[in-house]
C-alpha cells in the first residue's frame, strides 16, 4: 500500500512519519473529547446524588481511550529516543569514516573532499593550494625491530609535530601507513611560505623520538605540488585527485634521489614515471620471451696479457627500446621481484655458453642483494651447476659490500656452502661500501675487486692513487688476491703493472660481447673445447695477445 508519492529512503525520516502512532494518538483524542462530553458529566451528577450512573460502556470507552492515549504518548516518547539515538550514531559512524582512528586525523577518503573544499575556498580569494605528501624512511624496520605498537606510537607523535606547525587552514591526513598528506592554502606566486615551512618539518621531525623504552631518530620524504604556476599564474586545471597524484610523484622523485629531501611536481617527473611503468611492464614480458641475455667482459692477467676469464653482464634486448644497459632495468626488477627469475635464467644460459670454452678461462656472476636474502639460494646455484654440468671450480660469484650488513649470518653460511663445492666468492666494488677489515678476515672470500671510481684516479700520468696502493697492500697481506676494474686507457695498465700480480677488466681491453661474438673471438685463437690450441698447452712465450684475443 503506497500511503506517500515519494516514501522516504532513510529509515529516521520514515520513524518520524509513522502514521500507526500518529493515528492511535489522533484517534484516541477524539475518542476521549467524544466520550469524556458524554461520560463526565453523568459522573459528576452521579457522584453528588443529583443524577443517574454513566453508561457502562461509555465510561469503559472513556478508560480505553486514556490507556490508547498513554501508549501512544509512550510509544512517540520511545520512537524519539532511538531516533536520537541513531542520529548520533549514525554521525559517529561518520566521523569514523572520515577519520583516521591511530592519529585521528582525516584519511585517505575525506581527505580528497578537504582539498576539494579547501581549493574552492582559496579560489574565492585568489589564491593557490599546495599539496604536501609526507613518507618517512626506512619506517618497516621500526616495526620491525621493536614492534608495531612503537611503530603506532612514532606515527602519533608525527602527527603532533607536523599539526603543531601548520597553518589554521590546512588539512591533514593519513593517507595510509606511514604516508601522511596536508594541504594549505599559499599567495600565488610565493611557493617560498611552503618551503619555509616544509624545512621547518624537517627540522621538527629530526628531532628523536622519545618512546618509555627507547629513542628514535627518523627522517622522511616530502613531494610537493601546487595549482598554480611559479609565477603565480593558473596552469591547466588541476582537481584534489590531480594534486595528489603529482605530489605522490614528486614524492617518489625524493626517495629515488636518496631520501631525506623534498621536491616539487615538474613535468619530467612524469615522463620518469611513465618510463618506469613502461619498463616495469617490459621486464615481464621479457622475460616470458627470452629478451634478457649474458653478455661477456674479458678479464685478462695484467702481467701477460692473457685472457683469464669473463664477467657475465646482463643486458635487455627490447624490440620496442633496443639494448638495454643492467643500470636501468636492475633495479626496477628487484622492486618488483623479479631479479631471482632473470638472474636465474641468465645464469642458465652463461653456464651453458661457458661450458663450451676452454677449460682455464672462469665465469664470474654478479649477484644481487636480494637473491641473498634467500637460504635457498646457494642449494639451487648448485643444482643449476651439476644440471648444465658446468665445474664449480670455474664459477666466481661476486657479491657486493652491501650485502654483508643486511644478514651476515646468512651470507656467511651460503659462502661456506659454495666454497666447499669448489665456488669462488669474490668481494665486489671493494671500498665503495661499508667492510670491515674483521669481515674480511672472517669471511672466506677468494678475490677482492677493486671499484673502477678508484681505478680510474691512475689515468693521469704520474698519478697514484693511495686508495688503490692500500687496497692492494691489504690484499697481499690477507693473501687475497684481486682484480681492478675500470681498465679504460694505457696508463690504467702501465700503473696497475707496477703495483703487482692483478687480473683486470675493463673497455680498453674491449666492449662486452653476447655469447656469440665470445664464441668466434675463442674459436680464432683455439680456445674453445676440443680447439686446436688450449690454455694449458700453450707456452708462456705462446700466451695468445690482447691484439689477438682482447682486443675486438
Amino acid at each position: 500500500m503506497v500511503l506517500t508519492d515519494h516514501e522516504p529512503t532513510n529509515p529516521l525520516e520514515a520513524a518520524e512519519r509513522d502514521i500507526i502512532a500518529l493515528g492511535i494518538a489522533v484517534a484516541s483524542i477524539i475518542m476521549l473529547v467524544g466520550t469524556g462530553g458524554a461520560v463526565l458529566p453523568k459522573t459528576v451528577a452521579a457522584l453528588l446524588g443529583t443524577g443517574s450512573s454513566p453508561d457502562i460502556i461509555l465510561v469503559n470507552a472513556l478508560l480505553l481511550n486514556i490507556a490508547l492515549i498513554i501508549f501512544g504518548w509512550r510509544r512517540y516518547r520511545e520512537l524519539t529516543r532511538e531516533i536520537a539515538e541513531r542520529r548520533e550514531a549514525e554521525a559517529r559512524a561518520r566521523l569514523l569514516a572520515s577519520i583516521d582512528p591511530l592519529t585521528q586525523c582525516l584519511n585517505r577518503r575525506s581527505m580528497f573532499e578537504a582539498t576539494e573544499e579547501l581549493r574552492a575556498r582559496a579560489a574565492t580569494r585568489g589564491e593557490a593550494v599546495a599539496y604536501c605528501m609526507i613518507d618517512l624512511d626506512n619506517f618497516k624496520q621500526v616495526n620491525d625491530m621493536h614492534g608495531h605498537s612503537a611503530g603506532d606510537a612514532v606515527l602519533v607523535m608525527l602527527c603532533e609535530r607536523v599539526k603543531a606547525l601548520l597553518p589554521r587552514e590546512a588539512q591533514f591526513a593519513r593517507l595510509g601507513g606511514d604516508e601522511f598528506a596536508f594541504v594549505m592554502p599559499f599567495q600565488a606566486g610565493h611557493a617560498d611560505r611552503v618551503d619555509d615551512l616544509v624545512i621547518r618539518l624537517f627540522e621538527s621531525v629530526a628531532q628523536p623520538f622519545q618512546l618509555p623504552e627507547l629513542s628514535l631518530e627518523m627522517t622522511m620524504s616530502i613531494g610537493l605540488a601546487a595549482d598554480h604556476e611559479a609565477d603565480g599564474t593558473i596552469g591547466l586545471v588541476v582537481d584534489a585527485a590531480t594534486l595528489m597524484h603529482r605530489a605522490d610523484m614528486a614524492l617518489y622523485h625524493a626517495k629515488k634521489q636518496g631520501r631525506y629531501r623534498y621536491f616539487w611536481f615538474e613535468p619530467s617527473m612524469e615522463s620518469e614515471i611513465r618510463f618506469r611503468n613502461q619498463i616495469e611492464t617490459g621486464i615481464r614480458r621479457g622475460l616470458s620471451n627470452g629478451e634478457f641475455v649474458p653478455f661477456y667482459e674479458q678479464q685478462v692477467d695484467v702481467d701477460t696479457g692473457a685472457l683469464v676469464g669473463f664477467e657475465m653482464l646482463a643486458r635487455w634486448r627490447s624490440p620496442q627500446l633496443g639494448l638495454i644497459s643492467p643500470d636501468i632495468f636492475v633495479p626496477i626488477a628487484e622492486e618488483i621481484g623479479l631479479i631471482n627469475d632473470m638472474s636465474e635464467r641468465l645464469m642458465e644460459q652463461a653456464f651453458a655458453d661457458a661450458r663450451e670454452w676452454d677449460d682455464s678461462l672462469t665465469l664470474s656472476i654478479n649477484i644481487s642483494p636480494v637473491q641473498l636474502r634467500d637460504p635457498w639460494f646457494a642449494q639451487r646455484l648448485l643444482k643449476k651447476l651439476v644440471a648444465a654440468n658446468f665445474p664449480p671450480p670455474r664459477l666466481e660469484i661476486e657479491i657486493t659490500e652491501s650485502c654483508l650488513h643486511e644478514n651476515i649470518g646468512l651470507v656467511r653460511s651460503m659462502i661456506i656452502s659454495l666454497r666447499n663445492q669448489g665456488v669462488k666468492i669474490s668481494l665486489d666494488d671493494f671500498g665503495t661500501g661499508y667492510s670491515s677489515l674483521e669481515q674480511l678476515r672472517n669471511l672466506p672470500f677468494d678475490r677482492i675487486k677493486i671499484d673502477r671510481s678508484f681505478v680510474s684516479e691512475l689515468r693521469e700520468p704520474g698519478n697514484r692513487s693511495r686508495i688503490v696502493e692500500a687496497i692492494v697492500s691489504l690484499g697481499r697481506g690477507l693473501d687475497l688476491p684481486l682484480t681492478a676494474e675500470g681498465v679504460e686507457d694505457e696508463e690504467i695498465l702501465k700503473a696497475l703493472k707496477r703495483l703487482g700480480r692483478l687480473k683486470a677488466q675493463g673497455y680498453f681491453y674491449g666492449q662486452p660481447e653476447d655469447a656469440d661474438a665470445v664464441r668466434t673471438r675463442l674459436k680464432a685463437a683455439g680456445m674453445l673445447t676440443g680447439g686446436q690450441m688450449t690454455m694449458a698447452s700453450t707456452a708462456a712465450d705462446e700466451v695468445p695477445s690482447i691484439s689477438r684475443i682482447a682486443r675486438p
